[in-house]
């Protein structure tokens, strides 16, 4: 699935949480709106690679969804660089093409 594709249900499937707690217009929904947001964002920083490369690489949906997992247990709308998931680390350094 492409990185512009995966919807709010997606997450809520993965998260499984509660679909009613997130209905539109609730406090959990913009919440879980901004760490998709965040997560999206993240992964596009890290990588250097535009929303249209970014939507190229199937792998990005298991990193997108461990880092809004992440967030969302943390309840933190950042990563922190020092503690990142393995996972997320190695499919994102893959693809990065910011490499310093």
């Amino acid at each position: 699935m492409k990185l512009s594709q995966i919807q709010k249900s997606d997450v809520i499937d993965f998260l499984r949480l509660d679909e009613e707690e997130y209905a539109e217009g609730t406090q959990e929904e913009k919440t879980l709106n901004a760490i998709m947001a965040a997560a999206k964002s993240y992964i596009l920083n890290y990588t250097g690679l535009t929303e249209a490369e970014a939507d190229e690489k199937e792998d990005f949906y298991i990193a997108f969804m461990v880092l809004c997992q992440d967030m969302h247990d943390n309840r933190a709308l950042y990563v922190d660089k020092n503690n990142t998931n393995k996972v997320v680390e190695s499919v994102l350094a893959m693809h990065s093409v910011n490499l310093l």
